[in-house]
This record gives structure tokens, sequence and C-alpha cells, in this order.
């Protein structure tokens, strides 16, 4: 019964996505986040804001995971206030704090990617894990505040998404994960369902329009093992693979269509801080490689890229290649601990 409820909750549900530092203060996400997350705590009882509330400076603040978290009772392990604890009128409030932050595209890979907690539930016939829609948190770090800083949390399996705000704007939304399991459903009533699809067609067009030369260059062997969770700030290799500038019209053309693939996730004026950075810094110093395969369905494949202010994973490796894990970073600003 939770889970059949949980999945009518989905279609109230959001994520969040991006990194920015919003202009139009009157319509920005920022304000609009302080005035949800305040809306929030307030519907929340003694104990829920007790078990979601956190210091902005706390160190929980920098714990993210995306992988399951339970004990050996089957008890969930991560902190905050999860939807399987609030009520209707909370649940929708948790709603308008997510819509803040995403656009209506990352709205709907958000839900979605909650959704297949439900589809695993029936593949796994709930053996070891609990996979239950309602298996979302929320925390709040800080006092939501057009002043201060404070930041907020939602994550789950698959999902993990973190945003830090000073004086009513965003100043840092990543780590910004996503991940499927199915990437594609290949039964019952959700058959057909691709939570994350541009993030997956954008790569193999992109392939198709790289040159047996230039497929040579980007291929790394061992690319890397997975997205690694739980970390506050990047520390990726030497850049690897296929220069920008290396690319034709068409290659730089399909490489800038990845990376929207990722920025189309985030409300608008955060997509368009964090591609003002990436122009700034020069298209042509981002480096893209791929590992493994080369995006043929059933066949795993990773891809990363990397410039020098922001950091994409994606890795399409275990079950019969059909799990996905990807993950959008900022090389400079990961949770506001910005280098400065």
């Amino acid at each position: 019964m939770r889970l059949k409820h949980g999945l009518l909750v989905l279609g109230l549900m959001a994520c969040l996505a991006g990194v920015a530092f919003v202009a139009r203060e009157a319509e920005g996400p920022g304000l609009r986040m302080v005035a949800a997350a305040d809306k929030l705590l307030a519907a929340f009882d003694a104990e829920q804001k007790k078990k979601a509330e956190f210091s902005f400076d706390d160190k929980e603040r920098t714990n993210w995971f995306y992988t399951p978290r339970q004990d050996k009772a089957r008890k969930t392990t991560r902190k905050g206030v999860g939807l399987v604890d609030m009520t209707d009128k909370q649940k929708d409030l948790a709603r308008d704090l997510l819509r803040a932050g995403t656009s209506e595209a990352g709205y709907k890979k958000a839900t979605t990617v909650m959704s297949l907690e439900s589809v695993l539930h029936d593949m796994e016939k709930g053996k070891a894990m609990v996979r239950d829609p309602q298996w979302y948190f929320f925390t709040i770090f800080g006092k939501p505040s057009k002043t201060g800083k404070w930041g907020w949390r939602v994550e789950g399996h698959h999902l993990s998404i973190n945003f830090a705000l000073d004086g009513g704007k965003v100043v840092a939304a990543t780590p910004f994960f996503m991940g499927a399991n199915p990437a594609e459903v290949k039964a019952g009533k959700l058959e057909g369902t691709v939570a994350l699809p541009d993030s997956i067609k954008t790569f193999r067009t992109l392939m198709t329009v790289l040159d047996k030369e230039a497929r040579k260059t980007a291929f790394v062997k061992d690319l890397f093992k997975d997205v690694a969770e739980n970390t506050a700030r990047v520390k990726p290799e030497k850049p690897a693979g296929l220069s920008v500038a290396k690319m034709h019209g068409k290659q730089k053309e399909a490489l800038r269509a990845v990376i929207e693939a990722y920025l189309a996730r985030m409300p608008a004026d955060v997509a368009e801080h964090e591609r003002g950075q990436i122009k700034k810094a020069g298209l042509d110093s981002v480096h893209f490689a791929y590992g493994l395969g080369d995006g043929t369905p059933s066949k795993p494949y990773q891809y990363r890229i990397q410039g020098p202010t922001f950091f994409i994973e994606f890795i399409n490796e275990q079950n019969d290649a059909n799990h996905i894990h990807s993950v959008y970073r900022n090389l400079k600003n990961d949770f506001g601990l910005s280098e400065s």
C-alpha cells in the first residue's frame, strides 16, 4: 500500500539542479527557495524539524550519497525528513521547494527516477533492499533567509541534489546527481519509460559525427570506475581524451548538446549562469573522453566531459548496460566551497 501511495506522490514531486548566481531577485529561484523552505519547515512538527534542520556549517551538508542507505534492520540511515513520514500537505510543500530549483524537464526526470523504485521493488520482489518511491529525504542547512547563508538537499536512491544560497541568491547547486535503474523499463506498467534520455541520445549523436581518428583520441581505457559519492570537492585527474579545440563545427555542436542535456535540468537562470561560465573559460579548453563502448544498446559505456569550471561523468555498465549513474559538478564551487 505504501508503494502504491508513493507512486501517486511522485506526480507531485520534483528535483533540482544546476549551479548559478541568479540575477532577477524578484523572480529568481533563490527567493522562491527561501519562501518554499520556510513554508515546509513551518508545516513540520517538532520531531520533524529536529530531523530536518542542521547548521549551515554542519559536516552533514557535504555527506551526499546516491546509493541505497539502510541498516541491517532495513531502516533508512539517511538524514532529513522522508516523504514516507510526511502528510499530504507537507508533500505538496516539498514539491514547491523542488520546483523552485528545477526546470520542467528536470522535474520530470527527477520524478521518473523516483518512480523507478517501484519497478525495482517488483523486479527484486522486496528481497535485500528497500525500494520505496517515498524514500526521498529533505534536509535544511541553516535558516532560510534573504540575507544569510543557508542550504538544502533532497536525496534518495539515484538522486542527490544540493543547493547553497547567500543573500537570497543561489551560489551553488552541485553536486547534482541523477541515476536510473532500469535506464529503460522493459516490462510492466512503466514499460518503455526512459528516465534520462537526453544524456544518452546526445552522446550517441556525438559518436556518429566523430571520425575514426577523433574516436581514437577520445577513447580512454578504464576511464573511471564509477561516480564518486560523498566527496566535498572534485579532484579530477588531468583532462583526458579529445580536446574540443581539435573538433570541427559539427563535432563541437554535438558536444555542446551533451552539455546542454545536463544544463536543461536546471532552472533557466541557473543554467544560463553556468553556460556563461563555460563560455568565459572557453569551450576549446574542454576535453571529452569515453570508455568501454560507443553507446550501442546493451553494451557498457561511459563518458566524461571536463572543462575549467565543470565536470560531467556518465556511466552505464551494470545490469546489462541498463543502469545509469550521472553527475554534474562545479570544479570551483561545489557546495559553495569556493576555491577562494
